[in-house]
């Protein structure tokens, strides 16, 4: 069975004591063992955050890295650096970093290669625009990105990779996709997984849903069988919220 993964994506939100002030939170509500949990706050903050989640079962992730281990590239980070301050995931494709900064696939494609061989988890976001949903384009999109973001990578790296399913026009706007929307497209990017690879390594991906996740929704969409958690941003900056969210996985995983 896969573990429910819950992250908290906080963007460029929060400042240091605010960061640790939400991290603290989420350690003192006593995250259930069955769910693992990531914080991924900005870059400037991972230190601070990592010293509060040392030692407990509550892992931290950058929101995205470079594909360099080091070098001139000024204002970069690497994933040398994200493992050296503790990060176990990193956020790589995420719909903001496509659109507004013009990421490709194949750039996407350089970073997860490089996250991989450095022993970091990416969770590599896919999705559409509402234009192309209402196109009915949205399988084509999401096969489209999975095919450029994992071009040359075997099987078994596939099966250490998480998969976030953002379906663009829910991402930040209050509009989520339905729970049956979003089961669809899971379905079908497992399917897609299987017939690339194999049924092991798709059987094995988690494959997360983004998109105003928020604990009116969670549990309806946590429900789904082939909805392994959420990748969540405005309601991981609350705690409360938040943890209303990871609960919500921790009674669908039990169920």
């Amino acid at each position: 069975m896969r573990r429910p993964l819950i992250a908290g994506n906080w963007k460029m939100n929060l400042n240091r004591s605010e960061s640790m002030g939400l991290a603290q939170g989420i350690v003192q509500g006593n995250c259930p063992g069955g769910v693992e949990v990531v914080l991924c706050p900005t870059f400037v903050y991972l230190d601070a955050v990592s010293g509060v989640l040392d030692g407990t079962s509550v892992k931290l992730g950058g929101q995205d890295a470079y594909h360099e281990s080091n070098g001139a590239f000024t204002g970069a980070i690497s994933m040398v650096m994200l493992a050296d301050l503790g990060c176990d995931y990193v956020i790589l494709g995420h719909s903001e970093r496509r659109h507004k900064m013009n990421e490709t696939n194949a750039m996407i494609n350089a970073k997860l290669k490089v996250a991989l061989a450095t022993g970091i988890t990416p969770i590599l976001c896919i999705g559409e625009l509402l234009e192309e949903r209402e196109a009915g384009q949205t399988q084509a999109v999401v096969e489209s990105q999975i095919d450029g973001s994992l071009a040359s990578l075997n099987a078994e790296h596939v099966a250490q990779i998480v998969i976030a399913y953002e379906p663009v026009w829910a991402i930040g706007t209050g509009k989520t996709a339905t729970p049956e929307q979003a089961q669809d497209v899971h379905d079908d990017l497992r399917k897609l997984l299987a017939s690339r690879y194999n049924a092991t390594s798709a059987a094995a991906v988690r494959i997360l849903y983004g998109g105003s996740v928020k604990p009116s929704n969670a549990a309806e969409l946590l429900s789904q069988p082939d909805i392994d958690g959420a990748l969540v941003g405005g309601a991981s900056l609350q705690t409360d919220s938040f943890l209303e969210i990871i609960a919500a996985s921790t009674a669908e995983a039990a169920s």
